[in-house]
């Protein structure tokens, strides 16, 4: 029988004494304030990250292939031998979609509004999953066809701009030798909150860009690679870029948006202070709670200790009582943090300025592992910060705690 164990049952719940019951009232509370907090700040960056993970693999997947001397222009190369390249890529294994793709600075010209773009050419493999999720009017038109199609989709962000709506058309002009023009109709809008693509992306036909470039119907300017799982993505990024050609180049999401990808990077910093304070939060309040358990119940403690009772002994007491006030903030920490997750998720009620933050609501991803890992996390800290206040117990003389009041 461990006897530590057996005298700290007796003692939970039996904290009427004078001053221990608010004390212990505000380390438990203190506890679960502070899991509540790590949680949903947790849920929150990790929300974050993957809305706006989504929305960048959905407009320029995983992987892209261009050739070199594209650098971070706006204008497409001919990427040669495209058929035999797609085979070979196919073959990769962890590979999901892949599709064609060209790209073509231009200007639209209304009758009293003009707005530099970037007409993005996609083909008849274009995956359209994403475009449909963003999609808030009109439909997706058929693109990659044997007769190219005029119609395009554009961002809400320009469709306000140049006072647009579905079905209205307007003429984009390119610049080069001659200057080109064509005219395209407004088929759909899409709002995805991402700044860098809303202000300046409008999708259309690849048949245009191959026309103006003097392209054959087979030529693109680049593919776009999706993978099965993210996690993969620079493994799976070093065998594509050993499978092209010198002078090609494969570049991830990371490596095309990366002051994006940094900013969300900073978020991971904001999460671990706020852990840490939390914890610290958390673990003073529970030390306190142990120091005024320890000095209420000195009368035991030397009453145990005139019985013979070895200090390691006297002090598991209290500690199996100091982790049972923690299990039970814990409990109460998780059960509020989860559920007002849950409710956040469900029904969006912290809403936030889509042009500042990507997102017209404040996402929650909840993570099984990650939940297991901050309770796990939280457990062992507060119990290791006991420890040491615990040794206290070793220095209390038997005499003067019996007669201590």
């Amino acid at each position: 029988m461990n006897v530590s164990f057996f005298i700290a049952q007796r003692l939970i719940g039996k904290n009427e004494h004078r001053f221990s019951r608010p004390v212990i009232r505000i380390a438990i509370t203190a506890i679960a304030l502070s899991l509540t907090v790590m949680l949903m700040s947790l849920a929150i960056i990790k929300g974050f990250q993957n809305e706006i993970t989504d929305k960048v693999i959905g407009f320029s997947s995983h992987i892209q292939v261009s050739n070199f001397s594209n650098g971070n222009s706006y204008e497409s190369t001919l990427l040669k031998h495209t058929d035999s390249l797609k085979l070979s890529l196919s073959k990769i294994k962890g590979i999901k979609h892949i599709q064609s793709y060209a790209t073509k600075a231009g200007i639209i010209k209304t009758n009293n509004e003009i707005q530099g773009v970037v007409l993005k050419g996609v083909s008849n493999d274009f995956d359209s999953t994403f475009i449909k999720k963003i999609l808030t009017q009109g439909k997706i038109p058929s693109f990659g066809r044997h007769k190219k199609s005029n119609k395009v989709l554009i961002s809400q962000t320009i469709a306000n701009q140049l006072n647009l709506n579905i079905g209205d058309g307007f003429q984009m002009y390119f610049i080069q030798q001659p200057v080109r023009v064509r005219q395209f109709k407004i088929a759909g809008i899409y709002d995805s909150g991402v700044a860098e693509f809303d202000e300046m992306l409008v999708l259309g036909d690849i048949g245009h860009i191959q026309k103006l470039n003097k392209w054959s119907a087979n030529d693109v300017g680049g593919l776009e690679i999706q993978l099965h799982d993210f996690e993969d993505l620079e493994k799976i990024n070093q065998e594509v870029y050993s499978n092209i050609g010198f002078d090609l180049n494969a570049k991830t999401i990371f490596e095309n948006n990366p002051q994006l990808f940094d900013w969300l990077e900073l978020q991971n910093i904001n999460v671990r202070v706020i852990l840490i304070l939390m914890l610290i939060v958390g673990a003073i309040n529970m030390i306190t709670a142990l120091f005024i358990l320890i000095l209420e119940q000195s009368q035991l403690i030397g009453t145990l200790k005139a019985l013979g009772s070895q200090n390691w002994h006297i002090r598991k007491v209290f500690i199996y009582h100091s982790l049972y006030l923690i299990l039970r903030g814990m409990f109460w920490g998780n059960l509020i943090g989860l559920s007002l997750c849950w409710i956040q998720k469900q029904f969006h009620i912290l809403e936030l300025d889509k042009s500042t933050y990507y997102m017209s609501y404040v996402p929650i991803d909840l993570n099984i592992a990650h939940i297991l890992a901050l309770n796990v996390g939280t457990f062992i800290v507060c119990w290791l910060m006991l420890i040491i206040p615990s040794y206290l117990i070793s220095k209390i003389n038997p005499i003067k705690a019996i007669r201590f009041e």
